[in-house]
């Protein structure tokens, strides 16, 4: 781990810091990202309160963490979930994060794993799903190394430019299925 870490939940506070991370995170890492950098760009950072689930209960299992070292956001990982009834038990996880001077730190498994120990304290999340780039061999194993396994891949899920990418769809299940 690195010295000085500290991973906590994202807050009204952070919003700023939050979209400064995002945007030069899209610029940088097209492929990585459904979002493109110059429409987000032009977001306000309260747009991103829903995503903190700022708008929602504590528990909703809507959250972003973050990872801060000497006061600086350097990664961050957040989890969705619809309101809707019948697919409530899920979770996705998005917006994987990390600084690329401060890949393979270890932070990015922090995050991680405080993601899905936030996601376990939701009531009635049973299932985190997420997507990642078909061939980005550090993030898969991140994920798998977490539990994360493999269930499908769209083909041609993004578009940068006028190159298409896959996406692989993974699954870590929360709770024992019955």
């Amino acid at each position: 781990m690195t010295p000085g870490l500290a991973i906590r939940r994202l807050e009204e506070r952070d919003l700023a810091a939050y979209k400064a991370l995002r945007d030069e995170m899209l610029a940088a890492h097209p492929e990585a990202f459904t979002s493109d950098a110059e429409t987000e760009a032009k977001r306000a950072p309260s747009s991103y309160r829903a995503r903190f689930g700022l708008d929602r209960p504590e528990g909703s299992g809507q959250f972003v963490v973050g990872a801060w070292l000497d006061e600086r956001l350097v990664g961050a990982l957040g989890c969705e979930r619809d309101e809707r009834i019948k697919v409530r038990h899920l979770g996705h996880l998005i917006g994987m994060m990390v600084r690329p001077e401060l890949r393979g730190s270890g932070i990015g498994a922090a995050l991680l794993d405080a993601c899905i120990a936030e996601a376990r304290r939701a009531p009635g999340m049973e299932v985190l799903t997420l997507t990642v780039t078909t061939g980005n061999v550090p993030a898969t194993k991140l994920y798998e190394q977490a539990g994360f396994v493999r269930y499908g891949t769209l083909p041609r899920a993004i578009r940068v430019g006028e190159r298409f990418l896959d996406k692989d769809h993974m699954v870590l299940q929360l709770t024992t299925p019955p």
